[in-house]
């Protein structure tokens, strides 16, 4: 199925394979980043390998030209201030050309949900994992407590062990979800409740808290939303 292919390519070239470092360069240098056409170059080869039809060439060609175009706009007219609007705006223009194509090839019928099961599974998987740190990370920003703050918590965590207990937690919970277990969800919650919260309490520091509460809650959210549409 194209959707579901030309999706894993998006999805492993749009967040598994653009390091912080090239998003930052082209955010700095716009245009004139090379990583932007370094970035283009690995989506067209990657919705190529996917696809893995040589006579669908101009599917590639089209992924990669569209993806130059909406990220360049993107580059020259986001600000500090709609930041959150245009990635997403960004992701929504994406997936809607990724759409177009599939429907010209007339996908979209009752049965296609029931078509490559394995393949949304892996790209389910996929997605939550660094895509789905990135938008939780997006939708908080304009909460993100001060270093100084999170500091007091965090002075003895490991690095980046957030990000990484957050990808294994949505995982779990898609595990669960998947084999109709979803007395593991509430196993899941109690758990890291136990685990995080109470430290964050006897901090006393309010904002912290509620932000990794939101923050967990979109967690959960989003593998339990994900393993619903794949069931």
């Amino acid at each position: 199925m194209i959707f579901t292919k030309l999706i894993l390519a998006h999805l492993l070239g749009d967040f598994i394979l653009q390091p912080n470092s090239w998003v930052a360069d082209k955010e700095n240098k716009k245009l004139k980043s090379i990583y932007l056409y370094f970035h283009v170059i690995i989506h067209t080869a990657l919705s190529l390998i996917f696809l893995w039809d040589i006579q669908l060439w101009w599917i590639a060609a089209l992924v990669g030209l569209s993806h130059f175009v909406i990220d360049a706009a993107k580059l020259s007219f986001q600000t500090v201030k709609n930041q959150k609007i245009w990635f997403f705006a960004d992701q929504a223009l994406h997936i809607l050309v990724i759409a177009g194509i599939s429907f010209y090839y007339k996908e979209f019928n009752f049965d296609f949900l029931k078509d490559y099961t394995h393949l949304k599974i892996v790209g389910a998987a996929l997605f939550l994992t660094t895509p789905a740190s990135v938008m939780i990370r997006i939708l908080l920003s304009s909460w993100t407590p001060a270093p100084e703050v999170a500091g007091n918590i965090q002075t003895e965590s490991l690095s980046n062990a957030g990000k990484y207990i957050g990808i294994l937690e949505r995982l779990l919970v898609f595990t669960f979800i998947m084999v109709d277990h979803w007395e593991g969800v509430g196993f899941m919650v109690a758990a890291k409740s136990v685990f995080r919260f109470s430290d964050l309490a006897q901090a006393k520091q309010r904002k912290l808290t509620e932000y990794v509460l939101i923050g967990t809650l979109l967690s959960f959210g989003m593998a339990v939303l994900t393993g619903i549409v794949i069931k």
